[in-house]
């Protein structure tokens, strides 16, 4: 079995889908270690040699995984040589969707991610709203959020709310729940008002505690019998309001995001 691993994406666009499709699969493998790199844009026949003249020479003889979502045949062609593992995930299943359907498919990269204008307008926006309701800013406009994230500090929010933003075209609020809230179990009017579009994030007080104290080292602020005072009233007040909560301890952004439009019933924008 190979401990080690060298694994690279290939694309004729930004590599984003050759490098989404690669972890699915790598993850499955947990005992391995993969050191990965993206080589994007490759367009030409003479992208194409260079980008396996740089593999060959960084991992020449250990057979490199190589995913890629290169639809141009004479392309694949350069790119499938014995020194490597390729793994041509678009043009395998372009072919069979072709023969399903009868029909031939266009073969242009990033088809997917050209985005119309409305669509553009609206990504920014929900942006714009992200980066301008960050923190508990600007509740007056709690009632133009498509969702509101609440938490204690350092639960997450952030990174939630700029993915829900950024990926999916969702504008996103977030408010961190403080002693004053905590204490009184009780919520500002502004979310209480749009409580229907809220939504608690908790986690384990050991990773809480981590994360805190990587900033504030050896502070009650990262205790552990502070965080888990903090995370038993935030949860109580979720409870108390009817709120959901999502345990995004273990889980990746794009998971704990993707759980919080379910539950909402929100739609990623059209192209994103």
């Amino acid at each position: 079995m190979w401990h080690a691993k060298d694994v690279y994406y290939l694309s004729e666009s930004t590599g984003i889908l050759a490098e989404d499709m690669g972890k699915a699969l790598l993850c499955q493998f947990p005992e391995i270690s993969f050191n990965t790199e993206k080589i994007p844009f490759i367009r030409t026949r003479e992208d194409a040699r260079k980008a396996i003249e740089y593999i060959i020479s960084r991992s020449g003889g250990r057979y490199p995984l190589v995913f890629s979502t290169i639809m141009d045949q004479e392309l694949i062609t350069i790119l499938d040589i014995t020194e490597i593992e390729l793994f041509s995930i678009c043009d395998k299943y372009l072919g069979r969707m072709e023969y399903v359907l009868e029909a031939k498919a266009i073969r242009k990269p990033g088809s997917a991610r050209h985005l119309d204008d409305s669509t553009m307008a609206e990504r920014v926006k929900a942006i714009h709203y992200c980066i301008a309701h960050d923190d508990g800013s600007m509740m007056k406009d709690y009632d133009e959020a498509e969702v509101i994230l609440l938490g204690v500090s350092r639960s997450g929010k952030t990174p939630i709310s700029v993915y829900l933003a950024t990926q999916m075209g969702i504008k996103a609020a977030n408010y961190p729940l403080v002693a004053e809230d905590l204490n009184a179990y009780r919520l500002p009017p502004p979310i209480v008002r749009n409580k229907a579009r809220a939504i608690g994030l908790s986690t384990d007080p050991k990773t809480l505690s981590f994360v805190r104290g990587k900033r504030y080292k050896d502070s009650k602020y990262a205790k552990i019998d502070t965080c888990k005072d903090e995370i038993n009233q935030a949860n109580q007040i979720f409870l108390q309001y009817g709120i959901p909560i999502i345990v995004s301890d273990g889980r990746s952004i794009e998971e704990t995001a993707t759980q919080v439009a379910q539950l909402l019933s929100l739609k990623r924008l059209p192209g994103l």
